[in-house]
Order: structure tokens, then C-alpha cells, then sequence
């Protein structure tokens, strides 16, 4: 490597960094917004187990993570009011999560459920413990609840975790009768350029436009859990105005 690319390369890192510190400095802030908002009231009761992502960590504001996106696609397909409890904790991995997130969830009667949770563990792989960790959630989730797979990292190394990782995460859900969502093939989809346009500056969180993708993986599973919280008369009523 010559002289100039050592400087490039030291550049670049450095830049990384740089940004990397700008969004730690916001953990704080979305932990205290979701706080602050999971004690609004609702008629409805949205629980989201998950990390960083579900904080909405590289998002232009907390509300404009796929937890706030959904919760207002919520709002608007049942036109009820939503209490969105984020238990999501950034950092998080799968046992961390066992640890800190699923006794909050116990005292909790959610209507909705998110769990997007992993990722994390990508970087300290190990399969038994991940496993593990899955079966503790999974077990723990009312059978409503939907579960994202991991999401795509486009490098072949993690990949290749990525993909052992989703085989385990398929398999348990299927043992609980839990709906997976498809968030590795959504997040997949936009290929490698996307790593310049859905992503934060600290080039792994994603940002406001990364975040649209991963609410458009919930949506279709959403929608059908969505449907069973909209009472039969209101359905009706909405028919008779169409028509």
C-alpha cells in the first residue's frame, strides 16, 4: 500500500469514528424519548423487543425508526390510539435481551409485537449461544408475535454468519408457531449501493431511508395481525362508506 492510500485509509477510519461517536451521543436522548412517549396511553399496547435499530439509532429523529413507523401505520389502518412500550436496549444481543427486555415483556399484555434482535451477536459469534438466546425469547412471545430474521450485512463474512444464524432463528420460530419476517431478503434487495444511501454515517446503523425498508419487511405480517384488532362492525361501516 503506498504512501498516499496508508493516508486515504487513516482518513476514512478516522471519519468512521468520528461518526460513530456523533450517533453514540444520541443513545441517550432516544432511550429518554421512547421512555417518555412508552407512557402515553393507547387503546392498543405495541411491545418492541430489540437493540439499536429498534431505537432508531441513525434515524433523524427517534419517531422515524421502523418502531415508529410502525406504530403509526398502526394508528392509521385501525384508527385507534397506540401505546408503543420500546424495551429495546441499544447494544443489545440475544442473551442481553433475555436478560434485560423479557421481564419487562411479562408484565406486559401486548396487542402487537416486534422482535428484531441479533445482529449484534454477529460480531461475537457463537451459534450455541445464539441459539440459546432465541429460544428464550421465542418461548417467552405470545403467538401473535413477529419475528425478523437477521439483517443483510452484503460483507460474504458476516453473510456467512448471517446465514447459519437465520437457519437457527427459522427453525425455532417454526417450533413456536412464530411468523418470521423477511427483513435479511428486504434489507438484501437494494443491493450493495445501498450501504451509500439507507445507511447512517457510521456506515452500519441505517438511516431514515434504511429504516423505511426495514418497516416495509413488517408490513405484510402487520397487516395481518392488524386485521384481527379491527372489530367486524367497523369493517362493515368502512364497506358501507365505499360503498
Amino acid at each position: 500500500m503506498t504512501a498516499a492510500a496508508v493516508v486515504r485509509a487513516r482518513g476514512f477510519r478516522e471519519w468512521r469514528q468520528g461518526n460513530a461517536r456523533v450517533l453514540n451521543e444520541t443513545l441517550p436522548a432516544h432511550a429518554q424519548w421512547w421512555r417518555e412517549h412508552g407512557r402515553e396511553p393507547g387503546e392498543l399496547l405495541y411491545v418492541a423487543i430489540g437493540d439499536s435499530a429498534a431505537q432508531g439509532i441513525g434515524a433523524s429523529e427517534p419517531r422515524r425508526s421502523y418502531v415508529g413507523l410502525l406504530a403509526d401505520h398502526i394508528r392509521l389502518a385501525t384508527g385507534r390510539t397506540v401505546r408503543v412500550a420500546n424495551l429495546s436496549v441499544s447494544g443489545a444481543t440475544v442473551e442481553l435481551a433475555v436478560r434485560d427486555q423479557l421481564p419487562l415483556l411479562s408484565e406486559l399484555s401486548p396487542d402487537i409485537v416486534t422482535v428484531a434482535i441479533g445482529a449484534n451477536n454477529v460480531a461475537v459469534w457463537d451459534a450455541a449461544v445464539f441459539e440459546s438466546g432465541i429460544r428464550a425469547i421465542f418461548a417467552a412471545l405470545p403467538p401473535h408475535a413477529l419475528v425478523a430474521d437477521l439483517p443483510c450485512f452484503h460483507l460474504p463474512h458476516n453473510e456467512r454468519i448471517v446465514a447459519v444464524g437465520n437457519r437457527i432463528l427459522r427453525t425455532v420460530a417454526t417450533e413456536y408457531g412464530l411468523t418470521v419476517v423477511p427483513l435479511h431478503a428486504t434489507t438484501k434487495r437494494p443491493g450493495l449501493r445501498s450501504v451509500a444511501t439507507h445507511v447512517a454515517n457510521d456506515l452500519f446503523h441505517p438511516n431514515d431511508r434504511g429504516y423505511r425498508v426495514w418497516a416495509e419487511a413488517f408490513l405484510p405480517a402487520l397487516s395481518e395481525d392488524i386485521a384481527l384488532l379491527v372489530p367486524e362492525d367497523a369493517e362493515e361501516f368502512a364497506d358501507l362508506r365505499e360503498g
